[in-house]
């Protein structure tokens, strides 16, 4: 039940006598939930399975319109109140049920939709201006002047066209009979050259009115057409200082505390970000709200997690219920800003430690070498680790020259790759990486069981701009991806796959198998696309190819290690 004097405070329903609390504050961008942060979100989703409050299509139901279903992101962010009282606070990314506002949970740090707002009324002058932007663009007279503008430009260029033809057919004709007369002079030949004269005159005088003609009537359309022009580009002029405007003292309204009590609003914020721009939803997201609200009531943050609940959107891969980590382009600026003050746990990916791994090499000789990556490995250097692959074969071959490098692995998955020796050697080996001469075998287990023996997924990819490194399914903008796959076996829940990549796109093989659209089945211990566990069960067993120098066709197998 909420707390009395806070209806937005719930106390927790069993009993947390026994768990310890966190020393420091969840790392919002890679974490394991806490257990009181798990107690919440399990609480929370009882209410949204069983809640009469307000109607939302999640798509769980057998009844539910799939083609509206929207999934939505909630977050729970465990306080300690101003009594030293433990409860949680509650929250949800964006609009829940087509509102901003719900009892018990924590209101928007900004709503624009209030009567009062000035969004409302600037955002119905925007919209006038575009009605009336549209007016012009359907206006009945303007339409039949831009087509007769453009009829007549069409007929300008084929009477221009036709007409030097034959000012090419005249001039090659009066060619010929100067070059007759020329050859056989006569009485005649004086007032014949003289007639030539004149019609090559004649024909630039044809040409010459033909132009004046053309251009004058044009000219004429032009000036017609213009004031509807200048019309329109006053009013598109007008519409984009004022949602300029509009955009900038809207992310004004947006004002972030952080434990230090300091402020800042979402222009300050983004100024330096690398997407250069604010992204469209930035502020609306739990865990900002979370936070917001806890500083406001003087409430001390303990915990916080978020967790997907209801349908997967088409382009990303959410799976009910799954706990998340806070989004990289949206909200990274605004919770960095938001988790000062605050003993904040490390983020774990940048205080990697590499020292106990060892890169086996499987095959070398004066021109390549083979290895055996570890899986949770570099394959280059990243911005915070360097020790990687290529780190250790510039130390392995410090005679070494060129990029070493040919293809990568993710830092996940372990499994073959080849190393260049040598500038003429990566060349070589690059190309067949390039034409796809080379051969490539995977070993991954599902989650799940996989439906049939065997198929093709075909699903191109781009990368999430707001939330790296993670990929999206596009069919508007991702580049062609596919994957054959085989099963091996299943065993207990869980299916044994090969796996074979036609190209190689980043997460190629781990969205293929979680989308619902591929198998639908998240690869057991996927940090990004399913649930994370000792290690991400995806390795590159097989490696065949044409070595660089003798052209020997090779093959190097691996064996997974699970």
């Amino acid at each position: 039940m909420p707390d009395n004097n806070d209806p937005q405070f719930h106390r927790f329903e069993s009993a947390i006598d026994a768990i310890a609390l966190p020393l420091r504050f969840t790392y919002p961008f890679y974490y394991q939930p806490h257990a009181l942060s798990e107690l919440a979100a399990a609480q929370l989703q009882r209410y949204l399975t069983t809640q009469q409050d307000w109607q939302h299509n999640f798509g769980l139901n057998t009844e539910d319109d799939l083609s509206s279903a929207i999934g939505k992101m909630f977050g729970v962010l465990v306080v300690e109140n101003q009594h030293g009282e433990l409860g949680f606070l509650q929250g949800f990314s964006g609009k829940l049920a087509n509102q901003n506002l719900h009892s018990g949970f924590v209101p928007p740090v900004f709503d624009m939709l209030v009567e009062d707002s000035f969004f409302l009324p600037e955002q119905t002058q925007i919209n006038a201006l575009t009605a009336e932007m549209a007016a012009i663009q359907q206006d009945a007279t303007f339409i039949a002047l831009k087509a007769a503008l453009a009829q007549a430009q069409n007929e300008y260029a084929q009477a221009l066209a036709a007409h030097k033809q034959v000012m090419q057919q005249n001039r090659q004709q009066r060619k010929t009979l100067r070059q007759q007369a020329a050859q056989t002079p006569s009485e005649s030949t004086s007032e014949l050259l003289k007639q030539l004269s004149q019609e090559s005159v004649h024909d630039k005088l044809a040409l010459r009115d033909l132009k004046l003609h053309w251009d004058a009537l044009i000219a004429e359309l032009e000036l017609q057409t213009e004031g509807y022009q200048a019309k329109f580009a006053a009013l598109k002029t007008e519409r984009a200082a004022r949602s300029h405007d509009l955009q900038h003292h809207l992310f004004a309204q947006y004002r972030f505390l952080n434990a230090k009590g300091k402020m800042c609003d979402l222009n300050e914020l983004f100024a330096d970000s690398a997407l250069g721009t604010i992204p469209a939803g930035a502020g609306e997201c739990a865990a900002p709200k979370l936070l917001q609200y806890a500083y406001q009531q003087g409430y001390r943050p303990i915990a916080m997690a978020e967790f997907w609940w209801g349908r997967s959107p088409k382009s990303e891969i959410r799976r009910h219920g799954q706990f998340y980590p806070s989004c990289q382009g949206k909200c990274k600026p605004i919770l960095t800003h938001m988790l000062e003050g605050l003993e904040v746990d490390d983020n774990p990916l940048a205080h990697h430690c590499s020292d106990d791994f060892e890169v086996e090499i499987v095959y070398a000789d004066a021109h390549m070498a083979v290895v055996n990556k570890p899986a949770e490995f570099l394959s280059v250097p990243g911005k915070t680790i360097t020790d990687s692959v290529y780190s250790r074969m510039q130390a392995r071959f410090p005679e070494a020259t060129g990029p070493l490098i040919v293809h990568r692995l993710d830092m996940s998955t372990s499994g073959l790759m080849v190393i260049a020796l040598s500038e003429r050697a990566n060349k070589h080996l690059q190309q067949q990486f390039i034409q796809r001469s080379a051969e490539k075998r995977y070993c991954a287990l599902v989650e799940g069981e996989v439906e049939g023996e065997q198929g093709t997924i075909t699903l191109p990819l781009r990368g999430d701009l707001y939330d790296r490194p993670r990929q999206l399914v596009c069919f508007e903008h991702g580049k062609p991806a596919e994957t054959y796959w085989q099963v091996i076996a299943r065993t207990n829940n869980r299916t044994k796959l090969w796996l074979y990549p036609k190209t190689g796109r980043t997460h190629q093989l781990r969205v293929h198998c979680a989308h619902p659209m591929g198998l639908n089945l998240p690869m057991v211990g996927d940090d990004l696309y399913g649930v994370k566990a000792e290690r991400l069960y995806l390795h590159a067993e097989l490696l065949v190819l044409n070595h660089p120098i003798s052209q020997e066709r090779m093959t190097f197998e691996a064996p997974a290690p699970f």
